[in-house]
């Protein structure tokens, strides 16, 4: 058989897959169940903090940008405004962040972390990190960064398409 007429290895890789469940051949439905497992990875790890994995992502923002408005704060991780106004108030029960209204515009509610926000983020990272690492251990480390490259570029080109976008830089 000439190279030409053998068939491409990764196309019968991709076709043995879809032998398996026809669902394996959709993105979508892919992004959708990876995300599952890494949430139940997160939750696993993080189990001792009672974090979720929006929680996370909302107190890491803060910790690296500062206090910022709702509005602003929603728009760094890519969330919803609504769902930013629903989950910040647990995170301040739990003494994790403050919020208060701007002083120019009462409408504005500026939110800052605590410092036992600030020490919980970075007792954390280790916990999050192995949640990371365990997401993406069965591809090689080079596999690992092309991974990484794509699903970048996957969000950055339909990053407009979104409702709540990412705040990209």
């Amino acid at each position: 058989m000439s190279r030409a007429t053998q068939p491409d290895p990764i196309d019968a890789a991709l076709d043995a897959a879809r032998e398996r469940s026809p669902l394996l051949g959709r993105p979508g439905f892919l992004m959708r169940r990876l995300h599952q497992i890494h949430t139940a990875l997160f939750l696993e790890e993080t189990a001792a903090f009672g974090i979720t994995p929006v929680q996370y992502s909302l107190i890491t923002a803060l910790a690296d940008h500062g206090e910022m408005d709702q509005n602003t704060l929603a728009l760094e991780i890519g969330l919803e405004r609504t769902s930013a106004a629903e989950v910040l108030p647990r995170l301040e029960t739990r003494g994790v962040l403050e919020r208060r209204q701007w002083p120019e515009d009462r409408r504005v509610k500026l939110v800052r972390l605590t410092r036992s926000g600030r020490a919980l983020v970075k007792r954390m990272a280790p916990a999050v990190q192995r949640a990371h690492d365990r997401t993406i251990e069965q591809l090689a480390p080079a596999e690992r960064k092309q991974f990484m490259l794509q699903m970048i570029r996957l969000v950055e080109a339909n990053n407009d398409t979104r409702v709540a976008p990412l705040r990209l830089r």
